[in-house]
């Protein structure tokens, strides 16, 4: 498909009725054709959004069709379409099952039992270790936020973004409720949490954009990475 095909699709599929986007709830029936109860990452349809995750890493969602999905994933257009409306919808559902993710291993790491600070750099290490495992999708994740910035041209596009930014709020203020404990509890030095938070992940969002996994990367590898990372941050404000 020729560039501009795809960006014809793009503009017919931000102007669809998309979805509720809301991490770890399955999508409306009505606004997919993924079946009722169906989560996003279930194992039926897990693999279409592998390869759409791949795909709108390596070309951005303008330059993804989804003859390009359904080429990577060695499957016809049919195949994604009986889950998948749209693009659009194919896109968010990829944000979805990121955010998914993080939410899942942030909420695991903030029973550590250990200070607001200790808290807080385990939740920032499960960040970046879930980012290191899961790149394609926090690609994603990123390119999200960027649609959002650069203003969206439909109102429906508009409330899927508007949503998608008010589950990162909630997962922000995961951080920021736990900076705040570690200052009432003396491991955190004063200042303004929002801003100090906002910092933080930023720099572990950006991992998104500079990280490339190695042939012979191993878990521990990536472990180190994110506890690097992790520590850095906490380090600044401890």
């Amino acid at each position: 498909m020729a560039r501009s095909d795809h960006e014809a699709e793009g503009q017919r599929d931000l102007g669809a009725d998309a979805a509720v986007v809301e991490a770890g709830r399955p999508r409306r029936p009505t606004r997919s054709r993924r079946k009722a109860g169906e989560a996003a990452g279930a194992d039926n349809n897990v693999d279409i959004l592998d390869c759409a995750a791949q795909c709108f890493m390596e070309m951005g969602f303008q330059g993804t069709s989804i003859d390009d999905v359904a080429r990577r994933l060695g499957a016809t257009k049919g195949r994604i379409y009986h889950y998948y409306a749209s693009k659009t919808d194919l896109f968010f559902d990829v944000h979805r099952e990121g955010m998914r993710r993080l939410n899942e291993a942030v909420n695991a790491a903030m029973d550590n039992g250990g200070n607001g600070r200790e808290t807080l750099r385990a939740m920032l290490e499960a960040h970046a270790l879930t980012m290191l495992q899961n790149i394609a999708y926090l690609a994603v994740v990123v390119q999200g936020v960027h649609m959002h910035r650069l203003g969206a041209t439909t109102l429906a596009q508009r409330q899927v973004l508007d949503e998608i930014m008010a589950i990162r709020r909630d997962f922000e203020k995961l951080f920021a409720d736990v900076f705040r404990r570690g200052q009432a509890d003396g491991s955190i030095r004063a200042g303004n949490a929002s801003i100090a938070v906002k910092g933080m992940l930023g720099a572990v969002n950006w991992t998104a954009v500079w990280y490339r996994p190695r042939a012979n990367e191993t878990l521990a590898d990536k472990q180190k990475i994110a506890r690097e990372l992790a520590t850095l941050q906490v380090e600044g404000v401890a």
